[in-house]
């Protein structure tokens, strides 16, 4: 049986803006992090990490620090070894150049042997208190051998380069950990040999720290007796972290509870286990105490994954009539010093299948490489590839348009994917189910008053400013893999209603957002509504926060799961109405014998059940995951005499198909776009050629504030609702910051095309733009 789709228009709560219900307890305080999670008996712990890039441990001696005040034990990676811990599980997409599975270097929980990053943890001290721990922590003595180090990503695909991970070098590929091709590359020469113009483009996409605003924290206990480890943690999956640490201890999911409370930030970058997980948890064991640690910020900026990273060459054949009709990407991707959970994903994951975005280009040559370097493993950072992809495909269908001297609009419309040709099959193998990309660019220009332009350009000349505008269309997968998700709903007697859930609340909301499914459908108030989740006894199976899906999966079970329980108290209300079920209509909270007036509500009938209660499990999987898309217009304004760059004015508009809550879809936005800014215009992570980080703190790493926003407008088109679900919902996690970084990037470019300065990379610093206008040699980084 097909479900009914969601017609917002006519709802109580379903596409109402209704503040968030998270909100209250965060802003007064009353928010519970991990680092607010207090254990019995709890010592505290900290790490001692590597201060090279790349060295081997000859020893260590931690006599000093285990005679230090307060030190309870000492523990090392041979520690770890010794009892038997397997290395932290990662995800294997890809294969290596000769078809083989990929071999990467062991990551434990305390490295043994070889240290591959600076930070990379050797040793775990726990004391009474994290002050003792820490200051006993400086009095471990380790010996290293330094061995060369690599922090290029061009040096790491060199024969000529260190050798990271002997077993995983090869001459011709360098420090390979795996490869990645798609498409018809002769059928794709061809067209280039044929093509009336090839547009060729270089494109730097810098590594960046996801930063969330809690630090990594742990605290983790061991029930002896049970055999049992309970680990809490802020993370964006519950359930994939149980999994992993089950694979380090080599025991059954059920010997673990995960558990997660407020969750202050993830971007990707929280969604699996650290070797830390696994250490704080080995240490619980063998201490027989609770175990609590807390990162400190150049903690979370050694160790935690870092995002992006990668170079393209990228190459577009377009026709005599200006048709796009080949691309040719080559990417070399750097993951950094060990395969994180996604690492060696990410480059050939989301992004690369919609390579060829909303144009109808047939013909794709994709080849992704991806290297081992001694930096910081690499992972998901909002958006996973798909901002990457999106990047460089606008940045060069808008390069395209400059060197063709074509309107940007006029060839972008004469490539773009019709409404009337979905679905739509992209080279990649990939199927668009729904989209009218014409009209959301359509609508984007109108909002920015495009024709408006020329006169605020000639404004800002008036003051001595440069000024340009730039556009970026897009499109992107959402929904993760995880396309299945489970809930319970439970109706008491008191008129509550509590849902379980395995997804996470991350800061996106969906709390609020299953709140307004339940009280619509139920007829009760939101305040009735409770929602749990971020415990995995409490919820035992679950997909967790990622890739845009928890509305378009969790809320889809929400959902179906709701109509569940309503047809499931249909049965109950039958027997004790004493009448047929199918004579039992259900609206605004009651039951009711259709024409007459004998009637019970839902909270009444559930006091009748003899648990009081009226509860189902469900389990929904959706059709498949969707596709996102919308269109940015920004105006940049540039002073030339010290490359300052002012955002003038951001606008989107997307389609994320059925808006469940137009306020949190217009947050998410909001958020990505802010995300998006600071990467295009500030945020790097930046290493020396020895492999040590430069940009440690927040005194070298630049985050966006509230001042460089500009006006920010947003709309939603819910014209082409996806059929893959039955809220017909797509992602809108991370679009703002997959349209965000090219459209700011072509703005800046354009403004500083009439001064000759044709291409820069990210992220366009004052200084960056300076030097472009003064043709002053930019330094080494």
């Amino acid at each position: 049986m097909t479900e009914p789709a969601i017609q917002p228009g006519a709802s109580q709560w379903i596409g109402k803006p209704l503040r968030r219900l998270e909100d209250r307890k965060l802003l007064s305080g009353e928010g519970r992090f991990t680092d607010d999670v207090s254990l019995e008996n709890e010592a505290h712990a900290a790490f001692v990490r590597s201060p090279h890039a790349h060295a081997r441990i000859a020893g260590i001696d931690v006599s000093a620090a285990r005679a230090a005040p307060g030190v309870l034990a000492v523990y090392t990676g041979a520690d770890v070894v010794a009892a038997g811990l397997a290395p932290v599980p990662f995800t294997q997409l890809h294969k290596r150049p000769d078809g083989a599975d990929m071999t990467v270097p062991p990551r434990h929980a305390l490295t043994a042997d070889t240290a591959r990053f600076v930070g990379d943890a050797v040793a775990l001290v726990v004391a009474e208190t994290r002050d003792q721990a820490r200051d006993a922590a400086d009095l471990v003595e380790v010996e290293w051998h330094p061995l060369p180090a690599n922090a290029d990503l061009a040096a790491a695909a060199s024969a000529a380069g260190p050798v990271h991970w002997a077993p995983a070098f090869t001459p011709e590929y360098g420090n390979i950990a795996a490869i990645y091709r798609m498409g018809e590359r002769a059928a794709a020469e061809a067209a280039f040999a044929a093509a009336a113009h090839v547009v060729r483009l270089r494109v730097v996409n810098q590594r960046v720290v996801a930063n969330p605003i809690e630090p990594r924290a742990l605290a983790a206990q061991y029930d002896e007796r049970a055999g049992r480890f309970t680990l809490h943690c802020p993370t964006q999956n519950t359930h994939t972290v149980r999994g992993q640490l089950a694979k380090v201890f080599k025991i059954e999911e059920d010997k673990l509870r995960i558990r997660c409370n407020d969750l202050g930030g993830g971007f990707g970058a929280r969604g699996y286990a650290y070797p830390e997980h696994a250490a704080l948890c080995f240490a619980a064991r063998a201490l027989g105490r609770a175990v609590k640690w807390r990162a400190d910020r150049s903690e979370n900026f050694l160790s935690e994954v870092h995002g992006r990273d990668s170079v393209t060459e990228a190459e577009l054949a377009i026709d005599g009539a200006q048709r796009f009709t080949a691309l040719r990407l080559r990417t070399l991707a750097n993951i950094g010093a060990y395969a994180s959970n996604f690492g060696a994903c990410v480059p050939a994951m989301s992004g690369v299948r919609a390579p060829t975005g909303v144009y109808a280009i047939p013909l794709l040559d994709h080849e992704v490489r991806m290297f081992f370097t001694n930096t910081a493993p690499v992972d998901a950072y909002r958006g996973a590839g798909r901002p990457e992809m999106g990047y460089l495909l606008e940045r060069l269908v808008t390069r395209a348009a400059r060197e063709l001297k074509v309107d940007p609009i006029e060839l972008r419309l004469r490539n773009m994917i019709k409404p009337a040709q979905m679905p739509w099959k992209n080279p990649a193998g990939q199927t668009y189910d729904c989209g009218d990309f014409p009209k959301l660019l359509k609508e984007a220009l109108a909002a920015a008053d495009w024709q408006g332009f020329v006169a605020r350009k000639a404004a800002a000349a008036k003051r001595g400013r440069l000024y340009g505008r730039g556009l970026a269309c897009y499109i992107e997968i959402t929904g993760s893999a995880r396309v299945t998700e489970a809930v319970i709903l439970t109706v008491e007697a008191d008129g509550s209603v509590t849902l379980v859930s395995g997804t996470q609340q991350i800061g996106q909301g969906i709390q609020t957002s299953y709140t307004q499914i339940i009280a619509e459908l139920l007829g009760v108030l939101p305040e009735a509504v409770r929602v749990i989740q971020g415990d995995t006894d409490v919820a035992k199976t679950g997909g967790g926060a990622g890739g845009s899906r928890s509305l378009q999966v969790g809320g889809s079970a929400t959902l179906i799961g709701t109509r569940a329980l309503i047809e499931t108290g249909r049965a109950l209300a039958a027997k004790e109405l004493e009448a047929a079920a199918v004579d039992i209509e259900f609206a605004d909270g009651r039951y009711r014998i259709a024409g007459t007036d004998r009637s019970i509500g839902l909270a009444e009938l559930a006091a009748k059940q003899p648990e009081r209660r009226i509860s189902i499990a469900h389990s929904e999987t959706v059709k498949g995951q969707t596709w996102p898309n919308g269109c940015q217009v920004c105006e940049a304004e540039v002073d030339p005499d010290t490359g300052v760059v002012r955002l003038a004015r951001l606008v989107a508009v997307d389609d994320v198909g059925r808006v469940m809550n137009p306020l949190i879809a217009e947050g998410q936005v909001h958020g990505g776009m802010m995300q998006g800014i600071g990467q295009a215009l500030m945020e790097q992570s930046v290493y020396d050629e020895n492999g040590q980080l430069l940009t440690g703190s927040f005194m070298d790493y630049a985050m966006p504030r509230a001042d460089v926003l500009p006006e920010l407008a947003t709309g939603f088109d819910e014209s082409v609702p996806s059929a893959l679900n039955p809220l017909g919902a797509k992602g809108v996690g991370e679009a703002g910051c997959h349209g965000a970084m090219p459209a700011v990037v072509n703005a800046v470019l354009d403004a500083l095309a009439e001064r000759g300065v044709a291409e820069l990379d990210m992220p366009l610093t004052s200084e960056k733009v300076w030097r472009a206008l003064a043709r002053v040699p930019a330094r080494a980084s």
